[in-house]
């Protein structure tokens, strides 16, 4: 469960490193998201000369968090960290080439094409 504030690690090749939420979308009132959910992020840091710079304003899908997930079959998934790929704001289609990590089947069973696009560029679905 991520909210506004959480410090998170940026899992593509888009250039940054870490960022910031500062908005959970999907509602006036939302405030916590978890695998799948639409955020607002801040780049803090990030690589020079790639996709993204330091202080850009993106949005990004949730694809780690450190707190755990309960599946339909009862059992639980979690992850070491908080993490996010950056995807474009109308069709959430990934900006990246590459996604460095493991990703949840949640990811994949998404409704959303861009979504799910994810999933396929991740090394392993867990």
């Amino acid at each position: 469960m991520l909210q506004a504030g959480t410090k998170v690690k940026i899992t593509d090749n888009t250039g940054g490193k870490t960022g910031r939420i500062f908005k959970v979308l999907g509602g006036s009132k939302r405030r916590y998201a978890g695998i799948g959910d639409m955020v607002v992020l801040s780049i803090k840091v990030a690589e020079p000369r790639k996709q993204v710079k330091k202080k850009d304003v993106v949005y990004g899908i949730v694809v780690r968090t450190a707190k755990e997930y309960r599946r339909p079959d009862g059992s639980y998934i979690r992850f070491d960290d908080n993490a996010v790929v950056i995807v474009d704001k109308k069709s959430k289609e990934p900006k990246a080439t590459r996604v460095f990590s493991p990703i949840p089947k949640e990811i994949s069973d998404s409704s959303n094409e861009g979504v799910k696009k994810i999933a396929t560029m991740a090394p392993e679905v867990i």
